[in-house]
């Protein structure tokens, strides 16, 4: 009787992917990220309409800010896809995405902090958050930021939210054009923030003076802490001056992206009435 081979067998092969057209075997793309809501995607496929893979959009709605924005969309090159609420829902995860949801290619990195000052003509304007975590307050604040001119918006990369689909759809396309620097360590970027001759001030319910009796004129960093914490006690160290906003109700304190508007906005006040003040 002849014995059993027992030779090894070679193992059997993986199986192909699925062929793509062309016949050639399918490889994973790029990664992809989702933004969703007419601002946000609007902003996107305005400025960087190259990393926009497709728009999905509601096929049920027909009203004229849907085909406004469909013209947009399209005048741009950028490919658009009939879909349904149940579907745009999963893709956004959540169901207020306004009946629009876009697949993007990240953009590429940002710039350090150093390149976004050194490009600052005029008097820089940074917003410093410490300690916000929540997606729609870093929304709220980026948007302020880009409605009063801040150049950068920064945080401390362990005690801070990143950029997500739900601050890009708070933000309303200023995810985009505000630059959003996460740091290592925040009061050594305060540090060097005062080295380039950077004054920094800092909110707190307890300072002495308040934010209207400080001059927000020149080169600034106007520092804010989450809602009821506040600052941590390193950051409250390192800056230059602590001022308040005076509250005339009931209520103690704000939000930490309605204060960031009071706050950024009196700046912004104060120098368009120095440059207007100032001889031609």
């Amino acid at each position: 009787m002849t014995p059993p081979d027992r030779r090894q067998r070679p193992a059997p092969k993986p199986a192909a992917r699925p062929a793509e057209p062309g016949g050639h075997p399918s490889r994973p793309g790029p990664p992809t990220k989702v933004l969703f809501g007419f601002h946000a995607v609007t902003v996107r496929v305005k400025t960087a309409p190259e990393s926009v893979l497709e728009v999905q959009v509601d096929a049920t709605r027909r009203d004229a800010r849907m085909r406004q924005f469909a013209e947009r969309v399209a005048a741009a090159g950028v490919r658009i896809v009939e879909s349904d609420d149940a579907r745009l829902a999963r893709l956004a995860g959540t169901a207020r995405h306004q009946g629009v949801v876009a697949r993007v290619l990240p953009l590429p990195p940002r710039v350090s902090l150093d390149d976004v000052l050194d490009a600052v003509q005029g008097p820089p304007l940074v917003l410093v958050l410490d300690g916000v975590t929540d997606p729609h307050n870093l929304g709220a604040c980026l948007r302020v930021a880009d409605g009063a001119g801040a150049h950068a918006v920064v945080a401390p990369r362990d005690h801070a939210v990143g950029l997500n689909a739900t601050v890009a759809k708070v933000a309303s396309g200023a995810a985009e054009t505000v630059p959003y620097l996460m740091v290592v360590n925040l009061a050594r970027t305060l540090g060097e923030l005062k080295e380039r001759d950077i004054r920094i001030v800092g909110t707190g319910d307890d300072a002495p003076r308040s934010l209207y009796e400080a001059d927000l004129r020149g080169p600034l960093a106007l520092v804010l802490g989450a809602e009821g914490p506040g600052l941590r006690q390193l950051t409250r160290r390192t800056c230059d001056e602590l001022v308040r906003i005076p509250m005339a109700g009931a209520v103690e304190s704000l939000n930490v992206s309605v204060a960031a508007g009071v706050c950024l906005f009196e700046a912004r006040r104060q120098r368009m009435a120095a440059a207007a003040a100032a001889p031609p």
